[in-house]
């Protein structure tokens, strides 16, 4: 991979609330030099000129403010953060992943958000949890069926962690969905629900067999829990990732 490995600043929510701009130094100390936002509407012209100032660039961002906010205020924000990939990480009813019906009325509703997004040249992409690897369809999980549903233009941002704990055989799900999949969530832990998260190369997930399966997508660690130092860990998993990929 060319591009530089990212980290979803929601694993340091609680430092960026207390200091986002220490936050970010220490991020680009450790060796990361693109991050993903969660809220692009948090200051994002501030935002914007710590990031440049540290040489951090960002790859994509989440926008769940899309179900909350003008749509042009929200693809204005992301513009100013410095992305075109805005991504919507949850805010769909899980049953909607339990049927056909629902499967469609999600795709309609990201192919609307894709279809605004398109005349500001940014691009919408999905991000799943459990809940849309587990419910099958003729042997595809709900993730894959809602993949055809999609316009051409909507990626996927594949949580690898979470599709494992869904039951997916994560490498062959990534090669089913193919060209899809545009990002990655590189996580690890003990594969099971409602635990803390570790530094990515210390769980049981096969990091390697998944990122070789889908090695043109953006590769962006993420932690939502950690029973350990948070910065310890992201190092880690920084250090773990660049010497497995041959990064700089």
């Amino acid at each position: 991979m060319a591009t530089p490995l990212s980290i979803q600043l929601y694993t340091l929510r609680d430092q960026i609330a207390a200091d986002r701009d220490g936050t970010l130094t220490r991020l680009a100390e450790i060796g990361y030099r693109s991050v993903e936002a969660y809220d692009p509407m948090a200051d994002p012209t501030g935002f914007r000129k710590v990031a440049d100032a540290l040489g951090i660039s960002v790859s994509s961002t989440h926008a769940y403010a899309l179900f909350s906010q003008d749509a042009g205020e929200v693809f204005d924000a992301v513009a100013t953060i410095g992305t075109d990939l805005a991504i919507v990480p949850g805010g769909i009813e899980h049953e909607e992943f339990t049927t056909l019906d629902g499967l469609q009325r999600t795709a309609d509703l990201l192919n609307g958000f894709a279809e605004k997004a398109a005349s500001r040249g940014i691009r919408i992409g999905y991000h799943n949890h459990w809940w849309e690897i587990e419910p099958r369809f003729a042997g595809r999980t709900a993730l894959e069926v809602l993949a055809t549903l999609v316009a051409p233009e909507v990626f996927l941002e594949v949580d690898t962690y979470w599709a494992q704990v869904g039951g997916a055989d994560v490498p062959e799900l990534l090669g089913r969905l193919g060209g899809k999949v545009l990002a990655l969530h590189v996580k690890d832990g003990p594969g099971v629900r409602d635990e803390p998260h570790v530094a990515v190369g210390a769980g049981v997930i096969d990091v390697p067999a998944i990122l070789a399966a889908a090695p043109d997508a953006l590769r962006i660690v993420e932690l939502d829990s950690c029973a350990t130092d948070v910065f310890d860990a992201v190092a880690a998993s920084h250090a773990y990732l660049t010497a497995l990929e041959g990064r700089s």
